[in-house]
Parts: structure tokens; C-alpha cells; sequence
């Protein structure tokens, strides 16, 4: 078995991101998590990473049972987003549902780091700005109050070779 090393003068591979969100809107207030992250408490749609062998939508119903407790039932894309962390460097590609949530489950524990589930209206996103975990955040909110829907039929999950 050979072992494979990297050319220590090609560059590295740029391997972005991918990240899923829910924006869930009800009465004009958005579900949001604050979450304890490097920096401090960052407020955040519900999101997460896409895991091996997951699909998008999966992914963005798990990620917002373990964050918020609340099942999510996706409606459609809102949008698909690419942002560059100012400070890592980072590049997250952003796969953002909206839709609606039920079956809320009052005894499970949230993802370690949230420290609470809420909801906003936008008003109050924008007095919180500085604490916006993304600028994503609340450009999804503009989306999605701007009417931006796309179908789920846009996605397409290839399992086999």
C-alpha cells in the first residue's frame, strides 16, 4: 500500500462548507437559535452541516429536531448561498428551506451550544445585527420575506454509481 503525499508546493484542495437552514416564520416572528460559538453567543436560523451520505433535506429536518426540538416539514429552497469567513477564510455553501414545524418535543436536549430557541421578527434580528452568526442570516429572512421560493424538485440526491 503506497501512501499519497501532497506536493508541499501545489496548493491545498479548496473544499467549501456545505450548511443547511430552516427558516421557519410564523406570525411574522422567525425560529432562531442562540448558540455559544467561538466569539461568543451568535444568533442563527437552525443549521447545520450536511453528514456523509446524507441527503440535503434530511439534513436540514435533523438538524432542526436537534437544535430546536421541533420537527420541520420543508416547503420549498429559499435559496442557495455562497459566503467567505472574513476571519477563517472558510467558504460555506448554504442550502437554505423554508416551511412550517410541528410536533414540538418538550423533553429532548438541544445540540450542545444552543443555549436557547426563540422567536423573531425582523425588527428585532436587526437590532441584534452584531450577533448574527452569518450575514446569511438575515439575507435568508429578506429572501424569504421577498417571496424567493423555489421547488424541492430542484434538488436531486444520486445514491447510486
Amino acid at each position: 500500500m503506497s501512501v499519497l503525499h501532497q506536493d508541499p508546493h501545489e496548493p491545498m484542495p479548496w473544499t467549501p462548507r456545505v450548511t443547511v437552514a430552516a427558516v421557519v416564520e410564523e406570525a411574522g416572528r422567525f425560529l432562531l437559535v442562540e448558540e455559544s460559538v467561538a466569539g461568543g453567543l451568535r444568533l442563527n436560523q437552525p443549521a447545520g452541516h450536511l453528514e456523509d451520505g446524507e441527503s440535503i433535506l434530511a439534513a436540514v429536518v435533523r438538524e432542526t429536531l436537534e437544535e430546536t426540538a421541533w420537527h420541520f416539514v420543508p416547503e420549498a429552497i429559499v435559496g442557495v448561498y455562497r459566503w467567505r469567513h472574513p476571519g477563517s477564510g472558510d467558504t460555506y455553501l448554504r442550502f437554505a428551506f423554508c416551511g412550517t414545524v410541528r410536533d414540538h418535543d418538550d423533553n429532548r436536549a438541544l445540540d450542545r451550544g444552543i443555549r436557547r430557541v426563540l422567536w423573531m421578527d425582523r425588527t428585532a434580528l436587526l437590532e441584534r445585527r452584531a450577533q448574527l452568526r452569518s450575514p446569511l442570516v438575515l439575507r435568508c429572512v429578506d429572501d424569504y420575506l421577498a417571496g424567493r421560493r423555489h421547488a424541492l424538485d430542484l434538488l436531486h440526491d444520486e445514491t447510486g454509481s
